[in-house]
């Protein structure tokens, strides 16, 4: 695969709160506030708490998801008396750090989000983006906390609806288990681990490194699946099985075990051999998903390095 080269990546944004109970990305910027790290070398730092509001109530969001309100389509609707919230914020954010699509925008937007699902590090980025592939490819290579998992979901960035695609590059940083409205020093310390990585490769980068080609393996859905729920009230009717919770990325087989029903049964899974992932996270009850089922991909990088003057 030929090398590949692209423009300095100097303007970045560091992003927490878009969830306004997910704690770490919210710690994470308001130490970063606080020590004033506006500047690191050649990379010029922007810091955003995305969702105030929320942050403040200590709720995932005020009235809709601000993490669903990044897609083209929204951010280009009028604003009316009864816009939501999130999506006058969404607005905000765009002008701040985009426009969406635009030589505008900042160069990478790193959006830091928690799950209650055990997740460990996983990092998460929409198509073939060669500078957040590589950035997951340095921290997999460097991180000693925790195993670091990418999860890739193939859709342009131009049709991504979360935060991390108003920048020309960018990801988002997963990592749990943490309970919402919860801070845990260990989640904490891996998720600064990872920003200080990324900053890290983002200074070798445009002071001249070629990063060199290779494999990255990576996680990429299939399909979700709901809880058993009671046709009539349309409740759930099961929970995650105790051999299914908090073994996210272990490989899912037929026949094993994935709810136990209320009243003791045991419902096994039936398809194909397949990852489930994001187990038993508690903001997708709501949106009626028990766990995401992924398939491992291997994908190959390009060499690539800054674009000379």
């Amino acid at each position: 695969m030929e090398s590949v080269s692209f423009s300095p990546l100097s303007r970045v944004a560091i992003c927490g709160g878009t969830h306004g109970n997910e704690m770490s990305g919210v710690y994470i910027v308001r130490e970063m506030q606080k020590q004033k790290l506006d500047q690191n070398g050649s990379v010029s730092i922007t810091t955003v708490i995305s969702n105030p509001l929320a942050v403040v109530a200590c709720r995932r969001y005020m009235e809709t998801d601000l993490n669903r309100c990044f897609t083209e389509a929204l951010l280009s609707a009028p604003i009316t008396d009864s816009t939501p919230y999130e999506l006058r914020r969404a607005c905000e954010l765009n002008a701040q750090l985009g426009p969406k699509g635009s030589r505008e925008a900042v160069d990478l937007l790193c959006d830091i989000h928690n799950t209650t699902a055990n997740m460990g590090m996983c990092l998460i980025f929409y198509s073939l983006d060669w500078i957040a592939l590589h950035i997951y490819k340095y921290i997999q290579s460097k991180m000693t906390s925790a195993p670091v998992r990418g999860f890739h979901v193939d859709v342009p960035f131009s049709e991504a609806y979360s935060l991390e695609s108003v920048g020309k590059h960018g990801f988002s940083i997963e990592v749990g288990p943490q309970p919402n409205g919860v801070l845990r020093a260990d989640i904490f310390n891996m998720v600064k681990e990872a920003v200080d990585l990324s900053i890290e490769w983002l200074q070798k980068f445009n002071s001249g490194c070629t990063f060199e080609g290779g494999e990255v393996e990576a996680y990429t859905p299939v399909r979700i699946v709901d809880y058993p729920r009671d046709p009539t009230t349309n409740n759930i009717t099961a929970a995650i099985h105790p051999q299914l919770q908090d073994n996210d990325f272990k490989l899912l087989h037929r026949g094993d075990p994935v709810f136990q029903s209320f009243s003791g049964e045991t419902v096994k899974y039936e398809g194909e051999d397949l990852y489930p992932v994001f187990v038993n996270e508690c903001a997708y009850y709501e949106k009626k998903i028990a766990f995401h089922l992924t398939k491992k991909i291997t994908v190959t990088l390009p060499s690539i390095s800054v674009m000379k003057d």
